[in-house]
């Protein structure tokens, strides 16, 4: 078949982008049909600017157009009108997406969407590798998403992670410098603006980099904090220097008008120098109750600061010329809304919630009039209850009323507690159908780009609920299972609905004793669930090999649950010395299978979370 797609006169890179995989992926489904087949690109803005993704896909046997407020939607209307026509894309994986015959006949679409919100990211976590972020970046339009977030000045730490083999003993490291990394985050942003996604860039490390540090990580420094800086860190317990030796995690003395300049200027410079970032995020410290304490600053509160220190930003930004957007955070001490200090231009910043503390237990919900507890510095607890972070956010409602979302990490740390990701997955889809309640106009996942084990499927869901509120998830489970497992999807979908169910996010997350007796109750039906599996397993496994690359992924995930069960059990008994032996047990398995599973599973990033939060103690090296 002849296909021909026109783009606008002119047409910018995700335009053209949009017709090459509409080319690419026809050709590939109609490759059995005879004829021409003519389409047409338009990009129609919108009157009113900032409104969420918009296109019309209207198509028939002869051809047809799409059309959207951009050319990013264009190739969001292109990717979806593609899924309508059968393909599933089910991964960050090569060889991960599905990709039907059809016959010219099947071409009969009409309709139009526009997304449910603004805002629909990922945010890179984990350890990576060059390719993995590629991957990424290629899936989150298929997937309905249209942003990424690099953090730091350079994603260095995420590289690193992968390329040094961090937690791996079983792997050498491998050549990589910090001049790779920029390389590599160059080459990630052209890709991501060749698809018109939106650029989040920095968030961490800016107090670091105030007082003298090239701030790219969360690893301490052996360098001790220059003396002509000491006067710029924060106080406490009567000390200023390095929290813990950490400059990211190092707060500043804003009472100090050196420390305020030498910020400020750092992110007009930034600015300057990157017209390309669409939203720059400017954080404090990632650490809490550790700011300064000194007579000055205890005569106002952190977030009063923090908002003064924006306003001088947007102050500089504007003598300058420049209208990036700046996002502000709610985040451990800076969830108590300011006292004094408001925004004076609110048009330049965007709200982001952080509840890092939530439990994933269960979905935001209409919540309880909670009051705000009294701030005291330094001896802050960090709400856990849907109830209590969301007051915080309702405090600073109360002052700002300009665009927002919610940064939330389900798959940041809390999907390694759910061993079937079922459960999970309904978690995000009840809480993205509460975010227009909540007021808040999208969300932006902090997450590990390889949580894929079992599958992708909670991935999945977030950006096609944040394209359609309105998804049903049950409807969802069946699109991805039956497209990722084939005719005995419904198998893998009722085994892995019952190990969610036995599962807990906040046990493996170190909410609640350690001890508990109904935890090791559970872990042990996880174990013989795993061992029952086993004959459904090898059904589809033959000659040929696996029937596809998810059942193939679940035979290898029930091994790693019959192990992390296993040590689960023995920590929920109280058996701190076998429960070491058998995560220990549980780290030999996952770092000897690395190499075959790399883009399913984080293997730095569970083990790093099992032993900080969980409580497991590595004991051997």
């Amino acid at each position: 078949m002849n296909i021909e797609i026109t783009c606008p006169p002119n047409a910018l890179a995700p335009a053209t982008f949009a017709a090459d995989q509409l080319s690419a992926y026809l050709g590939r489904m109609l490759a059995g049909e005879e004829g021409d087949l003519a389409l047409s690109l338009e990009v129609r803005p919108d009157p009113v600017p900032g409104l969420p993704d918009w296109f019309a896909v209207e198509l028939n046997e002869a051809g047809g157009s799409i059309a959207g407020n951009s050319g990013r939607a264009l190739l969001l209307g292109a990717y979806d009108c593609l899924r309508r026509l059968g393909c599933r894309f089910l991964a960050p994986i090569k060889g991960c997406e599905v990709v039907p015959p059809i016959t010219r006949r099947a071409l009969k679409l009409r309709y139009e969407h526009r997304a449910s919100f603004y805002h629909r990211g990922v945010c890179i976590e984990g350890a990576d590798s060059r390719e993995n972020v590629l991957d990424f970046i290629d899936w989150l339009p298929k997937a309905g998403y249209n942003s990424f977030f690099l953090q730091f000045k350079s994603p260095y730490i995420f590289y690193a992670r992968w390329y040094e083999h961090r937690g791996n003993p079983l792997r050498k490291g491998e050549p990589f410098t910090q001049g790779d990394a920029l390389t590599w985050m160059g080459e990630a942003e052209g890709e991501l603006k060749r698809r018109g996604l939106l650029l989040h860039k920095v968030g961490h490390g800016w107090t670091g980099e105030t007082l003298g540090y090239e701030a790219q990580s969360w690893d301490a420094d052996p360098r001790p904090l220059p003396e002509e800086k000491r006067p710029l860190a924060a106080q406490v317990g009567g000390v200023r220097g390095l929290w813990k030796g950490v400059p990211a995690n190092t707060n500043l003395c804003f009472r100090n008008g050196e420390a305020v300049d030498s910020f400020a200027a750092l992110v007009v410079e930034y600015a300057k120098e990157n017209p390309n970032v669409d939203y720059l995020h400017i954080w404090l410290a990632d650490e809490y109750n550790n700011v300064c304490e000194c007579p000055e600053c205890q005569k106002t509160t952190p977030s009063d600061q923090y908002v003064e220190l924006l306003n001088e930003i947007d102050r500089r930004l504007t003598a300058e010329g420049l209208d990036a957007k700046i996002v502000f955070l709610l985040y451990q001490e800076l969830l108590w809304p300011p006292i004094k200090a408001h925004l004076e231009r609110p048009e330049r910043f965007i709200l982001m919630f952080a509840p890092i503390s939530r439990t994933f237990e269960r979905s935001y919900q209409a919540e309880k009039a909670l009051p705000i507890p009294i701030y005291r510095r330094n001896r802050v607890t960090l709400p856990t209850s849907l109830d209590e972070n969301l007051a915080f956010l309702r405090g600073w409602q109360g002052q700002f009323e300009g665009d927002s979302f919610v940064y939330d990490y389900p798959l940041g740390r809390a999907h390694y507690g759910d061993l079937g990701y079922v459960k999970l997955a309904r978690v995000i889809s009840g809480d993205v159908k509460q975010l227009k309640n909540l007021g808040l106009n999208g969300y932006i996942s902090c997450q590990e780009l390889r949580a894929g084990l079992p599958n992708f499927f909670p991935s999945y869901v977030l950006g096609r609920t944040l394209m359609d509120e309105n998804a049903d998830v049950n409807q969802l489970l069946e699109e991805y299972f039956s497209a990722a497992y084939g005719e005995d999807w419904a198998l893998a979908a009722d085994y892995l609905f019952q190990l969610s169910s036995l599962s807990s996010t906040d046990y493996v997350n170190g909410k609640g004793p350690r001890q508990d007796g109904d935890m090791a109750a559970r872990m042990e039906a996880v174990r013989e669930l795993c061992l029952d599996f086993a004959a459904t397993l090898d059904a589809h496994w033959g000659p040929g090999g696996w029937d596809t690359p998810f059942w193939e992924a679940l035979n290898y995930h029930r091994e790693y649950a019959l192990k992390l069960s296993r040590a689960l059990r023995r920590l929920a008994q109280g058996d701190g010395e076998k429960a070491g032996e058998s995560w220990r047990d549980f780290r030999e398995l996952i770092c000897e299978k690395e190499p075959d599973f790399q883009p399913w599973l984080d293997v730095y990033r569970v083990l790093e979370v099992t032993e900080k939060y969980t409580g497991f103690c590595p004991g051997q090296p």
